[in-house]
C-alpha cells in the first residue's frame, strides 16, 4: 500500500478503524499505521479517534482527470493536448520539460504531490499530498521571447479571474508573480514561467501554478513565509479540488489565447486593479543594491515602476530583484 491509496480511503472524512482499512487494502494493521505516519510526515493531518480509527478533519477530493475534463467548456476541452493527473512527481513543470519536444500544445499536468516543487529563484514549493493544487501547462508561441513581456503578470491575472469565477474574493497581485491574500495573511498562489526556444521565435512557455486550498498550522510553519489558503477565504470550506482545477485550466487556456493575440495589454487594466504594490512604500534589493521607493504600477511590458524619494522614476524588469513592503 502507498500513502496516497490510504489518503483516498480517508478522503470522505469519516473515521475508519485500522482493521477496516487493513481489510479494504489487503495489508496488515501495522502497514496501515506505517502509511498513516508517512502521510503525517508529509503534512496531511490524519487524526486518531481511538476505537473509531483514523480520519481527516474534513473531506477532501482526490484529483480525477476525467472529472476535470468533463467540467471544462467544450472549446477548451477540444483545444487541450494532454490532461494528466499523477500521484506524485518531482514537479509538474519538470515533467513537462522532459517531454517538451513531443508534448502537444496546451498540455496540462497535475500531481497530487510533488517531491521537489519549484518556486521563483530556485526556492522550493511545499507540496503535501491531496491538500492543494500543483499544475503546469505548456503553451507554444510562434513569436519568440521578445513578444512575451508581462506573461508571468498575465498569469497572475488569470489565476484571479479563475478565483472570481468560483466566487472567491480577497486576493491580489504582488509583482512579479505572487498571488497574496489582501488581508495580509500571506501567499495564496505562486507562479513560475520557464521559457525555452529562440528570442525571435518560435518558443515555448511552461507555466507552473501552485495554489493553496488547505494549509494546516504545521504546514504554514514549514512554508517559511506567511501563507494563506482558499479555506481561509471561503469560511473554511473551499470548493471541490476538481472544480478548482477545471476553473483554473479553463481560464488559463482562454487567457493564453488572449495573450497570444494581444499580449500583456489585454491584462493591464485587471493587473492595475489588483496591484498590491501600487502606491505602497517598498524596500528593494538586488544587483543594483538596496533602496527604498514607492510603487507606481507596471509599464506596458510588465516592468515594475517605482518612484524614488527624489521624485524620479525607475523601472525594474529583473525577477532577481527582491521587493518587500516595510
Amino acid at each position: 500500500m502507498q500513502p496516497l491509496q490510504l489518503l483516498a480511503l480517508l478522503a470522505p472524512g469519516e473515521p475508519l478503524s485500522g482493521a477496516a482499512l487493513a481489510q479494504r487494502s489487503g495489508v496488515t494493521r501495522a502497514a496501515i499505521w506505517k502509511q498513516v505516519e508517512a502521510l503525517r510526515a508529509r503534512g496531511v493531518p490524519v487524526q486518531s479517534r481511538g476505537r473509531a480509527g483514523y480520519c481527516l478533519p474534513w473531506p477532501l477530493q482526490m484529483l480525477d482527470a476525467s472529472r476535470i475534463r468533463a467540467a471544462l467548456p467544450a472549446d477548451v476541452s477540444g483545444a487541450l493536448g494532454a490532461l494528466e493527473v499523477h500521484d506524485e512527481l518531482d514537479s509538474t513543470s519538470s515533467e513537462l520539460q522532459r517531454r517538451l519536444v513531443d508534448a502537444a500544445d496546451l498540455s496540462v499536468v497535475l500531481a497530487e504531490s510533488q517531491r521537489a516543487g519549484r518556486g521563483r529563484r530556485g526556492r522550493g514549493w511545499l507540496s503535501p499530498p491531496g491538500l492543494n493544487l500543483y499544475l503546469s501547462g505548456l503553451k507554444r508561441f510562434a513569436p519568440g521571447f521578445a513578444a512575451l513581456g508581462g506573461l508571468s503578470l498575465a498569469i497572475g491575472v488569470i489565476v484571479l479571474r479563475a478565483l472570481d469565477g468560483l466566487g472567491i474574493a480577497g486576493a491580489g497581485l504582488k509583482w512579479p508573480n505572487d498571488v497574496l491574500a489582501t488581508d495580509g495573511s500571506g501567499k495564496l498562489a505562486g507562479i513560475l514561467v520557464e521559457l525555452s526556444g529562440e528570442y525571435q521565435g518560435p518558443c515555448a512557455a511552461i507555466i507552473g501554478i501552485g495554489l493553496n486550498l488547505r494549509l494546516t498550522p504545521e504546514l504554514q510553519r514549514q512554508a517559511g513565509q506567511p501563507a494563506c489558503d482558499l479555506a481561509s477565504l471561503c469560511a473554511g470550506a473551499p470548493p471541490d479540488r476538481n472544480r478548482v482545477a477545471a476553473a483554473l485550466i479553463a481560464t488559463l487556456a482562454q487567457g493564453l489565447a488572449e495573450f497570444e493575440r494581444e499580449g500583456f495589454r489585454a491584462f493591464a487594466a485587471d493587473y492595475a486593479r489588483h496591484d498590491l504594490l501600487r502606491g505602497q512604500p517598498l524596500q528593494l534589493s538586488g544587483a543594483l543594491g538596496a533602496f527604498e521607493a514607492r510603487g507606481a504600477g507596471v509599464d506596458a511590458r510588465g516592468a515594475l515602476r517605482v518612484q524614488l524619494p527624489d521624485g524620479s522614476e525607475r523601472r525594474i524588469d529583473s525577477a532577481d530583484v527582491t521587493v518587500r513592503r516595510p
